[in-house]
């Protein structure tokens, strides 16, 4: 089954073309990654799959359903989770506090934080689960603005995975990591299961090729080759426009 397909997607900001016409399938379950140079478009695509912005013109459908014109919150609700470029967390609650508030918006519960954890035990238990899966356990009462950089990459991660996504957007999850803490975080990637879709921007080659089924290849706004990791090695326009050759 396909679980993402993305329709002659374009996306104009005036008279730029940061989008112009791309089109791919995600099947459900594949690993794929994007790779490209700064300013190839990759994440207005993810923007415009996970609804921060519309398309200028174009379709995207989640497993089959038309979610083009979605708000995110509606797209959320249908199976797709993301995260993004640079860290998007509450600064100020506590790292469990945040998982709580993450579970809580999943469930259209409201969170009640002064409540006893008696009342709450089942999301105080997937919480705890979350955060220990992800080597997050032992900060679980520290405010978040105190983590450092590749704990809160972490812990953003885990945010999106508290609604257990169909489809799972990955934003450069390992940028600004030091060498271990990007090896934790691909063999945890590496552990999801796999009825959950992965669709990923990931800078590290290294990193891309270890995840990824199949590699898509951006530049100015074009999808420009797809294939897994001998295509990818094998291309010369990639060569030339992404790993520099001259």
């Amino acid at each position: 089954m396909t679980a993402l397909a993305v329709e002659n997607v374009c996306k104009n900001f005036g008279g730029v073309a940061a989008l112009a016409g791309v089109s791919f399938d995600v099947n459900e379950g594949e690993r794929r990654v994007l790779l490209g140079p700064n300013g190839a478009g990759k994440t207005t695509l993810f923007h415009t799959i996970s609804g921060n912005l519309m398309p200028s013109a174009g379709r995207v459908a989640l497993f089959g359903l038309d979610i083009t014109r979605l708000r995110p919150d509606l797209r959320a609700r249908h199976g797709l989770a993301r995260t993004f470029q640079i860290t998007n967390l509450f600064p100020r609650l506590t790292v469990l506090d945040s998982v709580l508030l993450a579970l809580g918006g999943i469930d259209g519960q409201r969170l009640q934080l002064f409540q006893p954890p008696s009342r709450q035990r089942t999301r105080y238990g997937e919480a705890a689960r979350l955060l220990d899966r992800w080597g997050l356990a032992g900060t679980a009462e520290r405010i978040v603005r105190t983590l450092s950089y590749g704990e809160q990459r972490q812990l953003e991660i885990a945010l999106a995975l508290a609604g257990k996504p169909r489809l799972l957007l990955l934003d450069e999850p390992t940028a600004g990591l030091s060498p271990a803490e990007t090896r934790r975080v691909v063999a945890l990637v590496r552990e999801l299961p796999r009825d959950m879709t992965i669709l990923m921007i990931e800078h590290d080659m290294d990193v891309a090729f270890e995840l990824a089924d199949r590699i898509a290849v951006m530049h100015q706004g074009r999808l420009i080759a797809e294939g897994d990791e001998a295509a990818i090695r094998a291309n010369q326009q990639v060569t030339d426009i992404y790993l520099g050759a001259e």
